[in-house]
């Protein structure tokens, strides 16, 4: 059945449901606005008119007369989805990248750190890197407590700063696989270099080739661990295709940089140990 309208006061609605889906404190200021709603499903209408006519039939409207302005929202109980801007996703990669080349870089730092420690035929402070002393019941390292020097070519000098550490640091060179014999004078330590011979060169240079491998084999993981990460990006949609090759095209040259580097240090290590 029609219903007729007076212009004098515009109708917000004149649908209204059984349970009301709105809190007490919700209006429609100004034709419709954003409300809160409780129920899973509502329709609701809103309109401005001057003496027309609507039926209203199943939640359907059928105008007459002049037009109406109707207003119809179908409030659903969804969840927000929020899409990422291009700077969040130009931070994603940037931290990708700085975390690839900050391990990469540790990686070289480990492996040089390493190859130190192997003795040649030359006295090196870096030697003693390794060597731990328990020092008033804390593991540290030698070169903390101690001032490591290379008074020649074939002998290293260690002063402590606390000379009562001085018998706990022999019994740290003894127990390292330096195969050094400390000589303690109640000072300082003297250590000499036993001349190498052709077996021990080849048997150190088979060490630091296996530790050259270990340094790269890290960079390789390091790069896999940042592929997945691109990977995600673009099952998040966040990366296209296009965008994945390129940036594992570029993760693939500094890999390949990287391992260069390996490759060098570890051919200069090389030469030290079979000099004789």
């Amino acid at each position: 059945m029609a219903a007729p309208f007076s212009s004098v006061s515009p109708v917000r609605s004149i649908f209204r449901p059984t349970l009301n889906p709105f809190s007490p404190s919700d209006s429609f200021p100004k034709g419709f606005g954003c409300v809160k709603f409780r129920s899973s499903n509502i329709n609701v209408y809103s309109w401005s008119s001057a003496a027309n006519y609507a039926n209203l039939r199943d939640a359907a409207v059928k105008l007459s007369g002049k037009p109406l302005v109707v207003k119809h929202l179908l409030l659903k109980r969804v969840g927000i989805v929020r899409c990422a801007t291009i700077e969040e996703i130009e931070a994603e990669k940037s931290s990708i990248e700085k975390d690839v080349k900050a391990r990469m870089e540790k990686t070289i730092e480990t492996v040089r750190t390493n190859f130190n420690s192997i003795r040649t035929g030359r006295a090196n402070p870096a030697m003693l890197d390794k060597v731990e002393v328990e020092y008033y019941g804390t593991p540290v390292s030698l070169k903390s407590i101690a001032q490591i020097s290379t008074p020649d070519s074939s002998s290293l000098l260690v002063q402590p700063y606390d000379k009562s550490s001085l018998k706990a640091m022999e019994k740290a060179i003894v127990n390292s696989d330096l195969g050094m014999t400390p000589n303690n004078d109640g000072e300082v330590i003297r250590l000499s270099l036993p001349q190498l011979t052709t077996e021990r060169r080849k048997e150190l240079s088979k060490v630091v080739a296996k530790q050259a491998e270990e340094g790269k084999v890290a960079v390789r993981n390091i790069r896999r661990d940042a592929l997945k990460a691109y990977e995600k990006l673009e099952k998040e949609k966040k990366l296209s295709e296009d965008n994945v090759k390129d940036l594992s095209s570029d993760l693939q040259k500094l890999t390949d940089e990287y391992m260069k580097k390996i490759d060098s240090i570890y051919k200069q290590k090389e030469k030290e140990l079979l000099t004789v």
